[in-house]
C-alpha cells in the first residue's frame, strides 16, 4: 500500500469487519481499550462501530495529551503570561482548555497577555531570537512523540546562547498511564472497568518501540496490538485483538510494521535521555498523581528550566464538577453519560478539556454525532 486512500477502502473494510464478526464468541463481549485519541477519532469518523458486531467495545483510554494536563498546569502557565509577563508560546488545542475560574490561555490573551500560538518548538525558538529583550517560555506538553523536538529546542538554545528562552516542560509518558489503568481497583479488583486489552498508541511506538509494552502483556495477561491511525489499520487490530483473546494468548503485536520497531527510534531516545529525567510524580487529569510518569528538565539544563527560572509552584486544583472528564480518560464512563455533554458543554463552550482537544473523546463523539443514539433508520 502506498496511498491513504488504499488504507479507507470501504469494500475491504466491510470484509475486515465481516471476518471479525465471524471469530467473535457469541458468549463473550471483548472489550478493547484504545489508548490514543487518533485511534478514538478514527473510530468515530469511519463509523467504525456500526460496522463491528455487538460483541466489541471500545473503552476510551488517557491517550489525548492535552486531555490529561490538569487544571493547575494550565493555571502555572496562564500565571507566566499574566504575572511574570513572559511570551508565552503554546500549541492550539492548549490555548482553550479551561483553567480556574472559566480562564484560558486564550481568555488571558484576550485581557492582554502576551501568549502566542505556534506549531513546534522551533517556532517558539524563532520568537526568542526575534525578541532579544523579552523572557520566551515554550509551554511543552505531549508524550513521547513530542519530547525529543522539546529536547532539539534545549539542545539548539544552549549552543546559540539564548538567555531568553526557557521551558516550561509537561512531558508524559505512555506506558506509567496504562500500568496505572491496569493497576487501579477499578480494573484489578472490582471490575468496574471490564477490560481485554489494548490497542496501542502509534506515532508514541514510534519513538518507544513496542518493548515497553511486553511488562503489560506478561505480567498483567493484556493483550497489545500496536495500530495505525487509518480505518483498516483499526480493523485489523481488532481482528489480532480478537484472536489473541480466543486462543488465551496475551502477547505484544505489531499491526504498525510499516512505521514501528521492536526498539523504537534509539536516536531519539538517547536525545530525551540527555535532557531529560524521570520525575518523582505527576498529577494527570483524570488518573492523579501518577509516580515517575512525567519528565522534568535536567541539573545540566536547569537554566533553561521556566519552573525553575520563576519559581514556580504547582497547585492542584479540581476539575469542574459538572465535567465527566476526569471518569472518561479513566474508561468508566462514555462522553454520552455525562450530563452536560452537547448541551452546556461544546466545542464552542467547553466545560472541560475532553471537548476541547482534536484528540478529545468528547469533541470527536460530538464532531462525528455518536451522541446521536438513535439509528439511522428511525429518523424521520
Amino acid at each position: 500500500m502506498k496511498y491513504v486512500d488504499e488504507f479507507r477502502d470501504g469494500t475491504v473494510a466491510r470484509q475486515l469487519a465481516q471476518t471479525i464478526a465471524a471469530e467473535v464468541d457469541p458468549e463473550r463481549r471483548y472489550h478493547l481499550m484504545e489508548f490514543c485519541g487518533g485511534h478514538t477519532h478514527a473510530i468515530s469518523r469511519y463509523g467504525l462501530r456500526d460496522l463491528l458486531p455487538e460483541e466489541i467495545h471500545f473503552i476510551h483510554g488517557p491517550g489525548c495529551p492535552v486531555c490529561v494536563l490538569p487544571i493547575g498546569r494550565i493555571d502555572s502557565a496562564i500565571e507566566l503570561a499574566r504575572d511574570h509577563g513572559v511570551i508565552l508560546c503554546s500549541y492550539g488545542d492548549t490555548l482553550r482548555v479551561p483553567a480556574s475560574g472559566r480562564m484560558s490561555l486564550l481568555r488571558a490573551k484576550a485581557e492582554g497577555a502576551d501568549i502566542r500560538m505556534v506549531y513546534s518548538s522551533a517556532d517558539a525558538l524563532k520568537i526568542a531570537r526575534e525578541n532579544p529583550g523579552r523572557e520566551v517560555v515554550f509551554f511543552a506538553i505531549g508524550f513521547e512523540t513530542t519530547t525529543p523536538p522539546t529536547a532539539v529546542a534545549l539542545r539548539q538554545a544552549r549552543a546559540e546562547g539564548l538567555k531568553n528562552f526557557s521551558v516550561f516542560a509537561n512531558h508524559v509518558l505512555t506506558p506509567s498511564a496504562i500500568q496505572n489503568i491496569l493497576e487501579s481497583p477499578e480494573v484489578r479488583s472490582l471490575g468496574t472497568i471490564p477490560l481485554d486489552g489494548f490497542i496501542g498508541p502509534s506515532h508514541v511506538s514510534t519513538i518507544i518501540g513496542s518493548r515497553p509494552y511486553e511488562f503489560f502483556a506478561e505480567e498483567f495477561q493484556k493483550p497489545v496490538v500496536i495500530a495505525g491511525f487509518e480505518p483498516l489499520d483499526v480493523l485489523q487490530s481488532v481482528l489480532m485483538l480478537v484472536r489473541q483473546l480466543n486462543e488465551g494468548r496475551a502477547e505484544v503485536e505489531n499491526q504498525f510494521c510499516r512505521a514501528v520497531t521492536r526498539e523504537g527510534n534509539q536516536k531519539a531516545q538517547a536525545l530525551v535521555a540527555e535532557v531529560f529525567e524521570l520525575r518523582d510524580r505527576f498529577e494527570w487529569r483524570g488518573l492523579g498523581e501518577v509516580p515517575y510518569s512525567a519528565l522534568r528538565i535536567r541539573e545540566a539544563f536547569r537554566d533553561l528550566d521556566a519552573e525553575h527560572r520563576f519559581g514556580l509552584e504547582y497547585r492542584s486544583v479540581p476539575d469542574h464538577k459538572a465535567c465527566e472528564c476526569g471518569t472518561i480518560l479513566r474508561g468508566l464512563k462514555q462522553p454520552q453519560d455525562c450530563k452536560v455533554f452537547g448541551t452546556v458543554c461544546t466545542p464552542d463552550n467547553p466545560l472541560g478539556s475532553c471537548m476541547v482537544s482534536a484528540e478529545g473523546a468528547c469533541a470527536a463523539h460530538y464532531t462525528y454525532g455518536q451522541f446521536k443514539n438513535v439509528p439511522i433508520a428511525e429518523v424521520s
